[in-house]
């Protein structure tokens, strides 16, 4: 069992993050408003959440303008995805294990 669980990654122990990082996996960038309308959180708590996949490296942010607003978009790196999809496998063998 120890083996199993040793293979999550803390960094995506919040729901929150999870949720970043599935929605981040089978789009090619996300932007700011639809992260945290498909969420439902509040600006503050998404953006907290962000700064620390970021800080990790799992996700990549671009900074741009659409007219005259400013848009903020994410995107998974190459690392985020190898690490979100061992975090992903260990979580089905922990399932698995339990049945």
């Amino acid at each position: 069992m120890k083996a199993i669980i040793s293979g999550l990654n803390k960094s995506f122990d919040s729901r929150i993050r999870l949720g970043i990082m599935s929605a981040l996996s089978v789009n090619e960038a996300v932007d700011f408003n639809a992260l945290k309308e498909y969420l439902d959180v509040t600006d503050g708590n998404l953006a907290s959440h962000l700064k620390a996949l970021e800080k990790e490296l799992f996700i990549e942010v671009t900074k741009s303008f659409v007219g005259r607003k400013p848009n903020t978009s994410y995107r998974i790196t190459a690392g985020g995805k190898h690490a979100f999809a061992a975090h992903i496998n260990a979580l089905e063998k922990l399932i698995k294990s339990q049945q």
